[in-house]
């Protein structure tokens, strides 16, 4: 089973950047889809972007796409997600997962709060 553990959340202005990490343990990380979710304050948890086991095909929620870009690094048993053009909407607890046909596998971590000031 692989643990995770996200990071680089922050408090940022309208229109900057953030970069996540999440740092998974476990020998078969390289196997698996991975994705990225988030949980605003009173909303459901939803999908935000997925990567692929080699990181050569990515998906992503129509909210964030053309703003945020997920990659991965299986050497590093890492998976990031780089987002730019930060708007207050997009404040929310940012959880990884691994994922299959883009629905969460696994347990969740802490996750990783972002916060976006207008």
């Amino acid at each position: 089973q692989v643990q995770l553990v996200e990071s680089g959340g922050g408090l940022v202005q309208a229109g900057g950047s953030l970069r996540l990490s999440c740092a998974a343990s476990g020998r078969t990380f390289s196997s698996y889809a991975m994705g990225w979710f988030r949980r605003a304050p009173g909303k459901e948890r939803e999908f935000v972007a997925a990567i692929n086991w080699s990181g050569g095909t990515t998906y992503y929620a129509d909210s964030v796409k053309d703003r945020f870009t997920i990659s991965r690094d299986n050497a590093k048993n890492t998976v990031y997600l780089l987002m730019n053009s930060l708007k207050p909407e997009d404040t929310a607890v940012y959880y990884c997962n691994t994922v299959r046909d883009l629905e969460p596998l696994g347990s969740w971590g802490q996750g990783t709060q972002v916060t976006v000031s207008s």
